[in-house]
């Protein structure tokens, strides 16, 4: 299973790797391992999550984010969207933006000789909206999990209680709502407050909408498997809003690996060899991996770690609206958290065989005395 699930993610590593040293020799080389290294760290919690979501998908749906996923991935956000946003902030048509990426100021300087902002100065000056969208996206994906009741729990004494508030249907909205406030009025600069609060509104939007559609597509199929009815439309809508919501998470999950990358290259061709083909291949096989061999059944916490740390990554998110967070922290600190929900199922997992086995061996006794 492993070979044939990874295979795709080896050959198009390996032609990323080729392509990248007859692009730039063997510093692009190094440069785009680097890349595919930071984006598989930042977005392991991105592949559980995304696991949750795929196993209740077709195959033929699951395929579809392996293969057109990866081209959005690749080239819409790893490519055209930096370049979008730093088009409309800087006023110029995306052509302009891409050579003005292409060709970096000297030593890279933030600005030309004429005074003219680089094309990473341009992206980091729109970090603020993107980070608001993305953080208020991934905070109400978060919190519409942690305030649901569920058979388990991890970190009881904080699940229960929000489950509980849950029962409130408004309650992870007006949570993100507050939120916002709170980071466009004491984290994000005064200037940039509007842009935040606008943004981070268009993020909650796009999630009620995205997960709405696809939770109501998917109850009307669930609805019509048992009667008459047109089922293959209805599970090609429900597969459909299912794969649209997975890009927009991934958007969401890649906001600050984009924006991260810029410490390391500034070239949109090796992010995009490196974060977006090597590592965005990666991140999807790594989610179907998890779909095919049954993972989160086998580790039942796993999926709570990777909500909690899109939840910890939201507020880093929020938080860069005014300030820089180094990336590195970023990824460590989703891979801790999964780390310790995986450690926590391991426990569990092995609680409940001893009990099983005692149990047996009582019921075993039992018999045995009752035979004799």
């Amino acid at each position: 299973m492993f070979v044939r699930v990874f295979a795709l993610s080896f050959i198009v590593t390996a032609l990323s790797l080729v392509a990248a040293l007859i692009y730039g020799g063997p510093e692009a080389l190094l440069l785009a391992v680097i890349l595919g290294i930071l984006e598989v760290s930042l977005s392991f919690d991105n592949a559980v999550v995304n696991a949750s979501v795929l196993q209740r998908m077709s195959v033929f749906w699951q395929r579809m984010f392996l293969t057109i996923g990866v081209i959005i991935a690749v080239f819409g956000m790893r490519l055209v969207f930096p370049l979008v946003i730093v088009a409309i902030t800087a006023h110029l048509d995306p052509l302009n933006a891409f050579e003005l990426a292409l060709n970096p100021p000297p030593d890279g300087a933030a600005y030309f000789a004429d005074g003219r902002p680089s094309y990473e100065t341009l992206l980091n000056e729109a970090n603020p909206k993107i980070a608001a969208f993305g953080g208020m996206f991934l905070l109400m994906l978060f919190l519409d999990f942690v305030c649901n009741s569920r058979e388990f729990t991890w970190l009881t004494w904080l699940e229960r209680p929000l489950a509980r508030l849950g029962r409130f249907p408004m309650f992870p909205t007006v949570v993100s709502l507050l939120a916002l406030v709170v980071a466009a009025g004491f984290i994000t600069a005064d200037n940039k407050a509007d842009v935040v609060m606008v943004a981070g509104v268009l993020g909650i939007v796009t999630y009620i909408l995205v997960n709405g559609l696809s939770e109501a597509l998917d109850g009307e199929h669930e609805a019509e498997r048992s009667g008459p009815g047109p089922l293959v439309v209805a599970t090609g809508k429900a597969g459909f809003f299912g794969f649209l919501y997975l890009e927009v998470l991934d958007a969401s999950f890649s906001f600050d690996g984009v924006i991260g990358a810029f410490a390391i290259t500034a070239d949109p061709i090796i992010i995009a060899l490196g974060l977006g083909l090597i590592g965005s291949m990666f991140v999807r096989s790594i989610t179907v991996f998890l779909v095919r061999h049954g993972t989160l059944s086998e580790y039942v916490y796993l999926e709570h770690g990777a909500h909690w740390a899109i939840g910890a990554l939201a507020a880093v998110l929020l938080y860069s609206t005014g300030h820089h967070l180094n990336e590195i922290v970023t990824g460590l600190l989703g891979v801790t958290i999964i780390g310790a929900a995986f450690i926590s199922s391991i426990v569990h997992n092995r609680r409940h065989r001893s009990r099983d086995d005692a149990s047996q061996e009582h019921d075993l006794t039992a018999a045995t005395s009752s035979a004799g």
